[in-house]
């Protein structure tokens, strides 16, 4: 493959993962991929293709029904706190409301136990003020 179809591919799962994530995020992503550029410009890259130009924008999942399964996902983890609190700032803004977040969590304590639970209510109460505080900022 050439240097300029390799060019060619990467710009164009960049500019499918970039508009995803533009879509989707309040600007904490956008923020921590500059942050991380400037550490690491490739992988930097990697995570704005693959997960987001490669896996995201695939078709068959809305973007909603999409951050129900990764909130459950990262949750599940019980220890990946910065992923949980950006991906449920995702869900509240393409749409899942307070009630099925809530509920998505709770099946957490079955399937991965309390502590993971445990730590995922904790990170939706910080996403939930952070929320509330920015709708009573853009209300002033």
């Amino acid at each position: 493959m050439s240097a300029s179809v390799q060019v060619q591919e990467r710009s164009s799962r960049f500019a499918s993962g970039w508009q995803k994530i533009v879509e989707i995020d309040n600007g904490i992503l956008q923020q921590f991929y500059r942050e991380l550029h400037g550490v690491s410009p490739d992988f930097a890259n990697y995570l704005v293709e693959f997960p987001f130009g490669d896996v995201y924008s695939r078709p068959s999942l809305d973007s909603r029904r999409r951050e129900l399964a990764i909130v459950s996902a990262i949750a599940a983890l019980g220890h990946a706190q910065p992923q949980l609190r950006l991906h449920l700032h995702a869900a509240l803004k393409v749409g899942c409301s307070r009630e099925e977040l809530t509920e998505v969590l709770m099946m957490t304590s079955v399937y991965s136990g309390f502590p993971a639970a445990l730590n995922a209510f904790a990170t939706f109460a910080t996403v939930l003020r952070e929320a509330d505080a920015a709708v009573a900022a853009s209300a002033q």
